[in-house]
């Protein structure tokens, strides 16, 4: 597998088939080659049955469903665990950071060989100031416990190399 896409979800009904759309679109031009994980984090809407609808058009869509809400770290943990390409994306499906920018951080790691690569939003727009401030306490703590540079205030949206993602599994 050339390229898994990890997308974790709570409540994101609205966005699912635009956001598949979207990253289709944008794994067109890359590669067939791909798996795209939706990981439900017990969602109380109807965002399963629409990530299970995609699943049967589209094998290569695959899902994981949470029997209730553990967070989104949990979420992205477990499509980790589960995904098996040579290049992992991981993007939030609120579509806050454009699948667009995946052409950029594909090619970053197909031809210049980066293993990791972090996109940075210049403004979060319409998070609280939880949500702010776990993802910055999870980012420092996990800095503080592995070799790997970690730049902190990145959010989730990046691209991996599976052998990063290998060593986050240990």
């Amino acid at each position: 597998m050339e390229l898994s896409i990890i997308i974790p979800i709570y409540n994101e009904s609205a966005n699912i088939n635009l956001l598949y759309e979207r990253l289709s679109k944008v794994c067109d031009q890359l590669t067939h080659d791909r798996e795209f994980i939706f990981i439900n984090d017990g969602s109380k809407d109807d965002s399963l049955q629409k990530v299970k609808a995609l699943h049967q058009q589209d094998k290569r869509v695959k899902y994981i469903d949470f029997s209730r809400n553990f967070g989104h770290q949990i979420a992205v943990t477990a499509g980790l665990d589960q995904c098996s390409g040579d290049a992992v994306v991981i993007i939030d499906a609120d579509l806050q950071d454009p699948p667009e920018l995946i052409l950029e951080m594909f090619q970053k790691w197909k031809h210049e060989n980066y293993q990791v690569i972090y996109a940075k939003r210049r403004k979060r727009i319409g998070e609280s100031f939880m949500k702010l401030w776990t993802a910055k306490m999870f980012y420092r703590i996990l800095g503080s416990i592995t070799s790997i540079s970690i730049p902190v205030d990145t959010g989730d949206f990046r691209l991996i190399d599976k052998k990063i993602v290998e060593y986050l599994k240990k």
